[in-house]
């Protein structure tokens, strides 16, 4: 791979051009390239990998082994199939392994380096080296233009032409690491409907009195199964000066819309009415803050206990108990909005699926032109399945490529 530092030749033509230097766009790159197709990779960074290089806390968590179809929304959930089909997390352990990078699961089959994230970025950048791939970081593309036998890429270091050109540019989660919109402008650019974009995986924010408890909890984290809707998940909440977060709300986040009650059970292994009525049966002197204690971080007992009149167990009847009972394991809150984009992991929503194809990733009534990873409106669950739609759909575009030079 040539790393362009000054004005390349523009005249030279490409096979594919490939708009972002991400996790996708590498990938894509690299596997074309390996095919003998010359490829062009564009990013208006100053390094590639970014966005991997600052996951998982700076150890990425590069996949998940129980990664599938059942991991992602979109509104056509079938779309992700194939790619996923044919290169799967396995696949990309490989990979890992043969480069000699070591690793660790954590829970719920999340997959992370033991050592830094920048691992996988210089192996994405040495595959796209040892393919003959050329990258020019630091410049920004302008605009897209279909001509007859290919397209120009008009950019900030000159024009560019390719038989193919292929968006990997991500959306416009995490905006301090230069990330924007700017796929979703090709895609309206061409006639290519898009899914209006949210953030996902991100904090919930909460007003007024919500807003103050919250603040008053900062810091406690716990266990918690959270609904909203018919999306479930079981994993830590943290409350936050802003909401809520921790891996249960970024989960269900990713399915929560403007004026939509989430429901959070903070016990989700305890029968917590049937547990306060043997308390008051054996122990009724015991006050509900102490026996919240024993469920509950302290401080969270603590305030949950400030809304209960009664100083002991006994003097509350079944009634009660089972209001207690829901304050625990029935906890309906309205958010009043996310953190937005600021903190969003990835973006829900993107260029609509049925202008593709599920097997190459090529627009459908723009031969040439292909959408590959978060861009597109396929956003994977917490915990390395957004990396494995990464590495699916690019390695999908640079097969579908590595084939068209075939024809030539």
């Amino acid at each position: 791979m040539r790393t362009l530092m000054s004005k390349p030749d523009t005249a030279r033509a490409y096979d594919a051009i490939i708009i972002g230097a991400g996790a996708a766009g590498m990938m894509c790159g690299a596997v074309a390239g390996e095919a003998g197709r010359k490829i062009l990779i564009l990013d208006h960074a100053r390094k590639a990998g970014e966005k991997v290089r600052i996951s998982g806390g700076g150890r990425c968590n590069f996949t998940n082994i129980y990664c599938g179809p059942q991991n992602f929304i979109s509104q056509n959930p079938h779309f992700c199939k194939s790619a996923l089909a044919g290169f799967t997390p396995q696949d990309f352990i490989a990979l890992v392994e043969a480069r000699g990078i070591d690793w660790h699961e954590k829970t719920l089959g999340q997959l992370f380096c033991d050592g830094r994230s920048t691992q996988i970025v210089q192996m994405l950048v040495d595959a796209c080296t040892a393919a003959g791939n050329e990258m020019l970081l630091n410049t920004k593309v302008l605009e897209v233009i279909k001509e007859q036998d290919g397209f120009s890429v008009l950019t900030s270091a000159g024009t560019y032409s390719a038989d193919n050109v292929v968006v990997a540019c991500g959306g416009p989660s995490i905006p301090k690491m230069g990330a924007s919109g700017f796929g979703y402008q090709i895609a309206a650019r061409f006639g290519i409907n898009v899914i209006s974009p949210e953030p996902a995986l991100v904090p919930l924010t909460f007003a007024g009195d919500l807003k103050e408890r919250m603040q008053k909890l900062a810091g406690i984290s716990a266990p918690a199964r959270v609904h909203c809707g018919k999306a479930v998940f079981d994993e830590a909440i943290l409350f936050t000066h802003r909401g809520l977060s921790g891996p249960a709300i970024l989960q269900i986040s990713s399915y929560w819309s403007a004026d939509r009650n989430i429901l959070i059970n903070m016990a989700p292994d305890v029968e917590v009415l049937a547990a306060l009525k043997d308390a008051r049966k054996h122990n009724p002197k015991q006050s509900p803050a102490g026996f919240l204690a024993a469920l509950l971080p302290q401080r969270l007992a603590q305030s949950i206990a400030q809304e209960v009149p009664h100083a002991r167990l006994a003097d509350m009847n079944d009634s009660h108990l089972a209001a207690l009972a829901d304050k625990i394991q029935a906890w309906s809150l309205c958010p009043n909005g996310s953190e937005g984009y600021r903190t969003a992991e990835v973006t829900r929503g993107g260029v609509d699926t049925r202008a593709l194809s599920s097997k190459t990733m090529e627009c459908k009534s723009v031969p040439g032109l292909y959408f590959i990873g978060e861009v597109v409106d396929v956003t994977g669950h917490l915990g390395g399945h957004n990396f494995q739609w990464a590495w699916a759909s690019g390695m999908a575009a640079g097969r579908a490529l590595a084939g068209k030079g075939t024809e030539k």
